[in-house]
C-alpha cells in the first residue's frame, strides 16, 4: 500500500463515526424492506374485516355473501363482513376510507360510489383520491318495466307517448339519486322527452305501486322486478346495460332500442383505503377474478339478476373515473341534488 499522508488520515478517522452511522442506516433501511415484503408475502395473517355500507339483506350485501366463501378459500383468512348503513352508503365509505391502508379493512359497495358524488355537495371522503380500485365483482342492469295495461307496449311507443304528452307520463325509482333514478333522467335527456320522477323508499312499494296502476313506469333493478316480470304483472321494455341480460335474454337495450349512448351500469366492485400495497391489492384481484369463474357462484350471481364481471384494477379505476365525470354532468344537466 502506498504512502497516505498524516493529515488524510487524521480526516479519514474523524469521518469514521459518521460513515458507521451511514452504514447502519442503510442497513436499518434493508432490514425494514425486507422484513415488509415478509409481511406482504405472508398476507393475510389474520381475519380482513369487508365493509358493506348498506344494510343487511340489500343488492350489496347479497352479492357480497355469495362470493364471500370462495373469496375466503383463496385468501385464507375469514372475510367478516360488517354492514355499516347509512348516508346513502357514506358511513361505511367513511370508516374504509380512514382505515389503515393494510388490506384488513376493504369496501364491498356499489355504483353509487360514483354517483353520490355528483348528487352530494359534500361527503366526509373524496371518491377519487381515498381509494384504490381492486376489481368488479359483478354487474346487473336497471330494467325499465311498465303496467301490463301501459299502451306504450315498447320504447319507441314511449318515446312517440311523452313526446306527444310532455309531463303527462311518470316514472318511479327506489329514491332519489338511485341508478333507476339516473337512469331515468339520462333517458328523458337522450330522448328528448319530459316525464316526472317519483321517488320511493326501496323497490318493494315502487313495485307494488306500478303493478297496481298507480305509477306506470318503473326503472330498478333486475331482482326487484323479475319474478313480476316472469308472472306477467309487469311489462319489461328494455335493459340500461349495452349487453343484454342473461336474466331476460329477450328483452332489448335501450341502445338497440334505437337510444344512442345510454348506459347505466350498476355494478358491484372492491376497494381499498388509498396506500395499500400493490401486493395486497394484487393478492385480492386474483381472488375475486377466481371467485367469480366459478359455475356455481355465476349461477347464483345470475339468479340475483347479475353475472360476475372481474378484470383489473385499472379498468375498474377507468370506470370510476369516467363515472364520475358523467354522472356530474347528467346532475348538473337535470337539476338532480340530495341536499
Amino acid at each position: 500500500m502506498g504512502w497516505l499522508p498524516m493529515q488524510w488520515f487524521r480526516r479519514s478517522s474523524r469521518s469514521l463515526p459518521s460513515l458507521a452511522a451511514a452504514t447502519l442506516a442503510a442497513f436499518t433501511l434493508f432490514a425494514a424492506a425486507a422484513g415488509s415484503g415478509d409481511a406482504l408475502a405472508a398476507y393475510p395473517e389474520k381475519p380482513i374485516k369487508v365493509v358493506v355500507p348498506y344494510p343487511p339483506g340489500g343488492g350489496t350485501d347479497v352479492i357480497a355473501r355469495i362470493v364471500q366463501d370462495r373469496l375466503r378459500q383463496e385468501l385464507g383468512q375469514p372475510l367478516v363482513i360488517e354492514n355499516r348503513g347509512g348516508a346513502a352508503g357514506s358511513i361505511g365509505t367513511e370508516l374504509v376510507a380512514k382505515a389503515d391502508p393494510d388490506g384488513y379493512t376493504v369496501l364491498f359497495t356499489l355504483n353509487s360510489h360514483t354517483i353520490n358524488p355528483a348528487i352530494y355537495s359534500k361527503l366526509p371522503f373524496d371518491t377519487a383520491k381515498d381509494f384504490e380500485p381492486v376489481a368488479t365483482v359483478a354487474s346487473l342492469p336497471q330494467i325499465l318495466v311498465a303496467h301490463p295495461d301501459f299502451p306504450a307496449k315498447t320504447v319507441k311507443e314511449l318515446i312517440e307517448l311523452a313526446k306527444a304528452k310532455p309531463d303527462a307520463i311518470s316514472y318511479a325509482s327506489v329514491g332519489n339519486g338511485s341508478p333507476g333514478h339516473l337512469a331515468g333522467e339520462l333517458f328523458k335527456l337522450r330522448t328528448g322527452t319530459k316525464m316526472t320522477h317519483i321517488p320511493y323508499r326501496g323497490g318493494g312499494p315502487a313495485v307494488i305501486d306500478v303493478m297496481g296502476g298507480q305509477v306506470p313506469l318503473l326503472w330498478v333493478s333486475i331482482p326487484a322486478a323479475a319474478n313480476y316480470v316472469k308472472q306477467g304483472k309487469l311489462r319489461a321494455l328494455a335493459v340500461s346495460t349495452l349487453k343484454r341480460s342473461k336474466a331476460f335474454p329477450d328483452v332489448p337495450t335501450v341502445v338497440e332500442a334505437g337510444v344512442a349512448d345510454f348506459e347505466v351500469d350498476s355494478w358491484y366492485a372492491v376497494f381499498v383505503p388509498r396506500g395499500t400495497p400493490k401486493e395486497i391489492i394484487q393478492r385480492w384481484n386474483g381472488a375475486i377474478n377466481v371467485a367469480v369463474r366459478e359455475p356455481d357462484i355465476q349461477e347464483k350471481l345470475l339468479q340475483q339478476g347479475s353475472e360476475g364481471v372481474g378484470g383489473t384494477p385499472d379498468q375498474l379505476g377507468k370506470q370510476v373515473a369516467t363515472e364520475l365525470v358523467k354522472w356530474k354532468k347528467l346532475a348538473n344537466d337535470a337539476s338532480i341534488k340530495v341536499d
